[in-house]
């Protein structure tokens, strides 16, 4: 793991806390040697953050020395500049404008350039508020400008703005904000207040980022824990995230994503940084970019000769979509939008109506929509791919009366059955497409969605974060599956320390 350190000006700031060895004056630190290859964190709570004050030294030598610090010499800079948090908030939640209409308190536009009229002044310790309602604005902040405490102020013109933004210090604070800071920074990293739980050491250490609360992850709970199982035995020390998370992942040597993923997300945001601190990412940022939009993939696969459904990509604005769709692909016909998952934005016209109605509905959703030559089979191959080989295969059957392995409707998401076999059952030419598709997109882990009959095979998408789940996947590999997947992550890592 790596060590924490916290840097204040004097020894007497951080009085009104439990006491820690891993706190440390501005003239400590500058005398701190850490042992070679070691991760150190830094945060940085000295009084002053202006350019070339102890606290922006601090930030500054913390980054030369390799440490992760909080907040960053670029989050400084980011923060003298106010152009890059005048923010509009006409597009928060109606609660925090509710509160700040609620809290503001009138002040004389005359002392504004812009002729402000109400004012809200308000502190944010680690993306945490003390007030409910600001939660969400906290996190955005913070995953924007990673500072300790901010104090952001709020002004009313024609709508709410951020006037200002500046980070703070435990100096500032008074009885209760130090309560506030204090429950917020146990949060963020409980290593200053809790004693560790006793474990053995491990070589590296593995997060694997979950949501608990998704209704269809990639992994179940049996196969999360099969995979911490075999984490642990070759040596990874294999820990379960969150999206709150977000700043502990330099704590890491890599990042394991089970949650389903998309781009205007947090798993997004979590593998860019991730890749940023040179960690090892599964799925890598320009993984995710590449599977997740099906116009890339569409157009990506057929400029290389991967076999494919014959697509037609459709804009929005073009008057001759559903002629087009009708002279080239004929009845029934497959329409969807690029980003959807689990069979969701998929449907299927079998005639003009029905496609003038989809294709209405869809392009509310986005600009561009696939339309793709219907080709029916009773299961659709996944072959699982890691680093450039095929490790799992498995039938997915379509939903009984249904043309997809999903139905969606009613109170629950109806599925087909499946049937797991070995890589080397499976039909040399279904392999070898599923290879060719993966080997555009990167070194991942990756699903690929194949249809046959007969000799012909057509890849239908390429999946980032495929599912692995306990008895599905697994169910012919059993643990074997799960211990290649770490031994990937442990090669990569390993790579990555001899560097």
């Amino acid at each position: 793991m790596s060590r924490l350190l916290i840097v204040v000006d004097r020894a007497k700031d951080w009085a009104p806390y439990y006491p820690s060895e891993d706190v440390l004056t501005f003239d400590q630190y500058l005398k701190f040697t850490a042992p070679a290859n070691s991760r150190v964190r830094v945060i940085n709570l000295c009084q002053s953050a202006k350019y070339l004050s102890r606290g922006y030294y601090c930030s500054l030598l913390a980054e030369a020395r390799g440490h992760h610090v909080v907040p960053s010499v670029m989050t400084l800079n980011d923060l003298s500049r106010k152009g890059l948090f005048s923010l509009e908030l006409e597009d928060l939640d109606s609660s925090v404008i509710q509160w700040l209409e609620n809290e503001a308190h009138e002040i004389d536009p005359s002392t504004d350039e812009r002729a402000a009229t109400h004012e809200v002044r308000i502190r944010t310790y680690f993306g945490q508020a003390e007030h409910a309602d600001l939660k969400p604005v906290a996190r955005a902040l913070f995953e924007r400008f990673p500072c300790p405490i901010l104090e952001v102020v709020f002004r009313h013109r024609k709508q709410w703005q951020i006037e200002s933004m500046k980070p703070a210090c435990p100096a500032d604070l008074n009885e209760r904000e130090q309560d506030l800071f204090a429950e917020a920074f146990d949060r963020f990293s409980s290593m200053v207040w809790r004693k560790p739980k006793t474990r053995r050491r491990y070589r590296f250490d593995l997060a694997m980022l979950v949501n608990p609360d998704e209704e269809m992850p990639p992994s179940d709970e049996a196969a999360l824990k099969r995979f911490e199982r075999a984490g642990r035995k070759l040596g990874i020390n294999v820990e379960r995230i969150t999206r709150r998370d977000y700043m502990r992942l330099p704590e890491y040597d890599g990042l394991f994503i089970r949650e389903t993923t998309a781009i205007d997300h947090h798993t997004y945001r979590f593998a860019r940084k991730a890749e940023a601190e040179g960690m090892v990412v599964i799925d890598d940022p320009v993984s995710i970019l590449r599977c997740t939009n099906k116009v890339f993939l569409a157009d990506l696969l057929k400029n290389n000769k991967v076999p494919t459904p014959k697509t037609l990509i459709l804009s929005k604005d073009q008057k001759d979509a559903v002629e087009q769709v009708v002279n080239e692909l004929g009845f029934p016909v497959v329409i969807k939008i690029p980003d959807g998952a689990f069979s969701l934005g998929v449907a299927k016209a079998k005639d003009e109506t029905e496609l003038r109605a989809g294709l209405k509905d869809l392009f509310k959703q986005s600009a561009l929509v696939l339309a793709q030559e219907y080709f029916y089979t009773e299961y659709d191959w996944r072959i699982g791919v890691l680093g450039g080989r095929a490790i799992y295969a498995c039938k997915y059957m379509m939903v009984k009366g249904h043309w997809q392995i999903y139905q969606h409707g009613g109170a629950s998401v109806e599925s087909g059955g499946f049937e797991t076999m070995p890589t080397y059952e499976v039909p040399r030419n279904v392999i070898q497409a599923a290879l060719n598709a993966t080997r555009l997109i990167g070194n991942g882990l990756y699903g690929v969605d194949i249809k046959q009959a007969g000799n012909r095979v057509a890849v239908i998408e390429v999946n980032d974060n495929p599912s692995i789940d306990s008895g599905v996947e697994d169910k012919f590999l059993g643990g074997e599956l799960y211990t290649l997947v770490m031994q990937e992550f442990l090669s990569r890592m390993e790579a990555n320390r001899r560097r």
